[in-house]
């Protein structure tokens, strides 16, 4: 029995827990606070700040792991490399999460060393570096931390005088001690979409069918499958995919995000080395196997037959509109009453105004309108929370 050290339990470590136990892995969940999602189906736990590397190391002594899968970034990632060395095997690879938690490096090795195409941007640690980017790059323009997730502390910026607020909410917005700020030029993108990409230990890099996306200041809101896109973009996007993963290395599954322009031209913008919130919509019976399926076949080098899709389908995310100490009261009552819905309600321990409690899953056939798939996931996270959880976050 291999066991494996989660580093974060959220939501998405929830699901990557219940497919390694499905399989007979033990798994231990770590997380900063106690009672996270992931925490509530492992074997055992652990809270700390895996941002102190000493805890960190403390933690991997202790419990010896076969191996080491992060899910989040705050992590005191430079220990990884110790840890490979010392024979645990980090999940995709040592390489790839110290690249990918830091948007400096991700970009740089993207645009720089790959060659492939990213919106234009600048690095800045003090405000007059950062007001002189933004005049450089113009405007509108994005603006995140360095370091980050879930879209904290990102922000669009249309003049000068929102340049001082975006500057002090990303830094207020970074996770980890790195405090610098990308600023990076407005792509007048037509949509976003997910490539989950699959890099296999004896068999070829695979890829899901694509999936769209919605985001919200830089957050998920809800996401579809298949996104629609031509055979001439998908190869596009499989190519640079293959590329990114291919050069920080390792196994597992990773979440590539591109924007498609207006004129049909896709440009790489993020990535994630584990499964993604987006993918999220695997789990609605939209492919054969969910990401989380895909991903813990690949870090443990088990065979994946084919990635075919099964179902069309959606999801929309249910937000918290309240602060409370404690679980929210949900509606699966009507929410459940209505066919091909599917409704995951995260278990995180306090909902707090814009927080991710739960997700909406509706599928139907492969050539389903995915467009009224996105409406009634929509209108039904609404309902499990017998209220327009968007109205209070979104205005």
């Amino acid at each position: 029995m291999k066991k494996v050290l989660l580093l974060g339990s959220g939501e998405l470590g929830k699901e990557f827990v219940i497919a390694a136990k499905r399989a007979g892995a033990y798994v231990v969940a770590c997380d900063r606070y106690d009672n996270a999602p992931a925490m509530q189906v492992a074997d055992e736990r652990e809270i700390f700040s895996m941002l102190d590397g000493d805890a960190l190391t403390a933690v991997v002594n202790k419990h010896k792991p076969d191996l080491i899968v992060p899910e989040i970034e705050a992590i005191r990632t430079e220990r990884l490399f110790d840890f490979e060395k010392q024979g645990i095997q980090v999940v995709p690879s040592a390489r790839a999460v110290n690249f990918t938690m830091n948007r400096r490096a991700i970009r740089d090795l993207a645009s720089r060393e790959l060659g492939l195409r990213t919106a234009k941007y600048f690095y800045a640690k003090t405000f007059d570096e950062f007001k002189k980017a933004a005049d450089e790059i113009g405007f509108p323009c994005v603006v995140k931390p360095l370091m980050s997730s879930s879209g904290h502390g990102q922000s669009y910026v249309h003049n000068d005088d929102e340049l001082e607020q975006a500057f002090k909410d990303a830094m207020e917005g970074s996770r980890g001690d790195v405090k610098e700020v990308i600023i990076e030029e407005f792509i007048d993108f037509e949509s976003e979409f997910t490539l989950l990409t699959v890099t296999q230990k004896n068999a070829p890099t695979i890829f899901c069918p694509p999936i769209g996306h919605v985001q919200k200041s830089g957050d998920y809101r809800e996401s579809w499958q298949p996104y629609k896109i031509s055979e001439q973009a998908l190869a596009q996007a499989q190519h640079m995919a293959d590329q990114v993963t291919k050069a920080l290395t390792g196994y597992g599954i990773w979440g590539v995000e591109f924007f498609l322009t207006k004129q049909g031209e896709v440009i790489f913008s993020e990535l994630s080395p584990r499964p993604h919130d987006t993918g999220m919509v695997t789990l609605g019976h939209t492919t054969n196997l969910s990401e989380f399926e895909l991903h813990f076949r690949a870090i443990m080098g088990l065979p994946i037959a084919d990635i075919r899709l099964e179902h069309a389908g959606a999801s929309a995310v249910v937000l918290s509109p309240i602060e409370k100490k404690g679980p929210l009261d949900y509606n699966l009552v009507d929410a459940l009453k209505e066919e091909c819905t599917r409704v995951r309600i995260f278990g995180k321990p306090e909902a707090h105004p814009g927080r991710r409690m739960g997700v909406v899953l509706c599928y139907g056939d492969t050539d389903a309108d995915t467009d009224a798939l996105r409406n009634k996931a929509k209108r039904l996270a609404k309902t499990v929370l017998g209220t327009d959880p968007y109205a209070k976050i979104e205005h």
